[in-house]
């Protein structure tokens, strides 16, 4: 595969945040490619303004460059690479139509989070489901936040393939002024080390509600680096370096930053909203909600120690005051 053939045909499935940036980069390369929304009124208005209605809307598109689609099967039909961009919680649903055959194509993954209907990474789900190999198949990953590939502020991405030469093509259209891209190997290390991201920033944002200081953080996120390498070591074993950008870097990004939709939703449990109404004033995706039973799951199966994980679940999903369960983490922590 040669980035440079003209019939290489890329789409993006998905019309979030993400989506939007990812093909900001692309436009940025004055590359032309195929883009699925969902929603036919979403693309009558794009077209009409020139942007995104829904998110991202400052960034402009040349909409010439653009074949909009709200048929998945004919999009993937007329695609050699496609790039998923939904979130994990809806990527059974909003692929269940389809039917087209893709095992022979291109997939690369900015799908965030796990499955929570099987538990599945996006990989797994597009093996078990669609009989892509691996070797034709990759991730995108941070730490990289949309809002600041809007803003052109320098992001760093890091595509994880099997295939090497997949990982290179997928550099270079992604590639720009304001982006900087790296590959590994490391297809389900990066993964789950993304999952796991969400969960401790959502424990973050639990703790700053709670008005736990700078000094708490610190020792919060120093413990959860320690806590995803365990997880790795376990589920993962292959050689890696955990204070890499895409495990560390991604850690630290999602765990501080205002634009972490995990911190924020985390945030709001700490302040005393429920979770369902967290949910619906967030109006966004924090994944760390669906992912954290998951991985608990895993967790409690292999008998790895993670208590940031089991607080958070248990403030989730039992129901324990957050008050009483980040007290009882403190006393853990070192």
């Amino acid at each position: 595969m040669d980035i440079t053939e003209s019939n290489l045909r890329i789409a993006i499935i998905g019309g979030g945040s993400m989506a939007t940036a990812i093909a900001k980069m692309l436009q940025s390369n004055s590359l032309s490619f195929n883009w699925y929304m969902r929603k036919r009124e979403t693309i009558k208005k794009f077209k009409e303004l020139g942007h995104n209605p829904s998110y991202l809307s400052a960034v402009r598109f040349n909409i010439n460059k653009i074949k909009f689609y709200n048929n998945l099967n004919k999009c993937a039909e007329n695609s050699d690479l496609l790039i998923f961009v939904i979130p994990a919680a809806f990527m059974h649903k909003g692929l269940e139509n389809l039917t087209t055959d893709i095992s022979e194509k291109y997939i690369v993954s900015a799908t965030k989070g796990i499955s929570p209907e099987t538990g599945e990474l996006a990989s797994q789900y597009f093996i078990n489901q669609h009989q892509i190999s691996m070797s034709n198949f990759g991730v995108i990953k941070g730490p990289c936040h949309a809002e600041e590939i809007a803003l052109e502020r320098l992001s760093y991405l890091t595509i994880a393939s099997e295939n090497n030469e997949l990982a290179t093509v997928v550099t270079k259209i992604l590639g720009t002024a304001y982006t900087k891209l790296c590959t590994s190997n490391d297809v389900l290390g990066t993964e789950y080390a993304a999952v796991l991201k969400n969960v401790m920033a959502i424990a973050s944002g639990v703790a700053y509600g709670l008005r736990y200081g700078d000094n708490f953080q610190a020792v919060l996120i120093s413990n959860a680096i320690k806590e995803m390498k365990r997880f790795l070591d376990v589920v993962v074993p292959q050689e890696r370096d955990i204070k890499d950008s895409v495990y560390l870097g991604d850690l630290l990004v999602t765990t501080y930053s205002q634009f972490s939709r995990n911190r924020t939703f985390g945030t709001m449990i700490g302040r005393g909203y429920t979770v369902k109404s967290a949910i619906l004033e967030l109006s966004m995706v924090a994944e760390g909600y669906y992912a954290v039973k998951s991985i608990y799951d895993i967790m409690m199966e292999l008998d790895i120690h993670m208590p940031i994980t089991k607080a958070v679940y248990l403030i989730l999903h039992e129901r324990i005051a957050p008050s009483i369960e980040m007290k009882i983490l403190s006393d853990e922590l070192q």
